[in-house]
């Protein structure tokens, strides 16, 4: 997949057998955790979902799914990370790339879209480096940790129709 410097970054899908290394991955990365919904539903997303792999060692992750708002389709990424050791070596870029290539593949996508903490400078610089803008601020988003507002960041796919 991604190759720095004798490094090897690959994707691999998400299983029955290594869920539970998705659930571990997600406890250190993100202040939130998620719930058994979450990781059922993981299981359904097929390529929405997958685990990177450094050097044949898990350290991050995206998972996705589709929104669709009043007919209009959205890829809303649900958690997109990298143990905090392993960042900066491309692992996040490969990821987002694998959901702008399955954006691209699945095609009528109006955008692609998540929600950051607004505390989260290294993350917003992350996204708006690929295109991502913010468009709203919600206000008490996330509960038990502070600040709990979070940005919706988005990349629009499709151009707004001009009136």
């Amino acid at each position: 997949m991604g190759q720095i410097k004798g490094v090897r970054i690959e994707l691999g899908g998400i299983t029955q057998h290594n869920i539970k290394q998705l659930k571990r991955l997600n406890q250190y990365i993100f202040p939130v955790s998620y719930n058994d919904k979450f990781y059922k539903d993981v299981l359904e997303v097929g390529e929405l979902a997958k685990l990177a792999y450094f050097n044949d060692v898990v350290v991050g992750a995206v998972c996705c799914r589709v929104d669709v708002h009043d007919g209009v389709r959205h890829l809303y990424i649900m958690t997109l990370g990298c143990l905090a050791m392993y960042r900066r070596h491309g692992i996040g870029s490969v990821l987002l790339e694998h959901v702008f290539k399955i954006a691209k593949s699945q095609g009528n996508f109006h955008s692609i879209f998540l929600h950051v903490q607004i505390n989260n400078d290294s993350a917003i610089n992350f996204y708006k480096h690929f295109g991502f803008e913010i468009v709203e601020t919600k206000e008490h988003y996330y509960k038990r940790i502070e600040p709990s507002d979070a940005y919706v960041l988005e990349k629009r796919l499709i151009p707004e129709k001009s009136a």
